[in-house]
């Protein structure tokens, strides 16, 4: 999580090779063939993630994803142990159901986070979206399942200068714009619109 947002256009100092791609991993929500990608690194413990889920990410979905005009790669960059095991629950769970968990996970973060027990917290959450208590449990014990994740954080620090939660790169045709932190829709948009084919 950042305190405060930043916004910078990189078109050129993002070289291809600098600015991040969609891979078979990914979980994508939206059109394939959308001519605009948006990939958000997040942590499920990260209030400012949350707040994008709330207030940003609905109009997003409804005026970019939804039209075909963007597609949404979501990926774990998890701040703690604790997003890391909501971020294990969630790529666990039926693929179509995985983004209703992370949506789920951020609209109760305020809840389970400050939990005494977050581990039982998460449970509820997941047996709320079908999953029982023994397949968390298989879950939070993949080690593989969460070096992969880890695996990817590490990529968008090492490769990316991810540092913080949440960071978006909006790919398009005309270069790759970076959002760091809380932004208002109005900032979306603007880095929406300038990656867009121009007609």
């Amino acid at each position: 999580c950042v305190l405060l947002g930043a916004v910078a256009t990189l078109p050129a100092a993002l070289a291809a090779d600098k600015s991040p791609v969609a891979t078979a991993q990914d979980r994508v929500m939206g059109k394939a063939a959308a001519p605009v990608t948006i990939i958000e690194y997040a942590s499920l413990t990260c209030p400012h993630c949350a707040a994008f889920e709330k207030e940003n990410y609905p109009a997003i979905k409804k005026d970019w994803i939804d039209t075909g005009k963007a597609k949404l790669i979501y990926r774990d960059f998890p701040l703690d142990r604790y997003a890391l095991l909501a971020s294990s629950i969630a790529q666990c769970a039926p693929a179509d159901r995985y983004f209703a968990f992370i949506e789920s996970f951020f609209d109760g973060q305020e809840s389970w986070v400050t939990a005494g027990d977050p581990i039982a917290a998460l449970k509820g959450i997941a047996r709320l979206g079908g999953m029982n208590a023994a397949a968390v449990d298989k879950c939070m014990a993949d080690t593989k399942l969460q070096e992969s994740i880890v695996a990817t954080e590490q990529t968008a620090k090492n490769d990316y200068g991810v540092n913080s939660t949440p960071t978006f790169f909006i790919i398009g045709a005309n270069g790759t714009t970076k959002l760091v932190g809380e932004q208002s829709y109005a900032d979306f948009s603007k880095a929406l619109s300038y990656a867009s084919p121009k007609s």
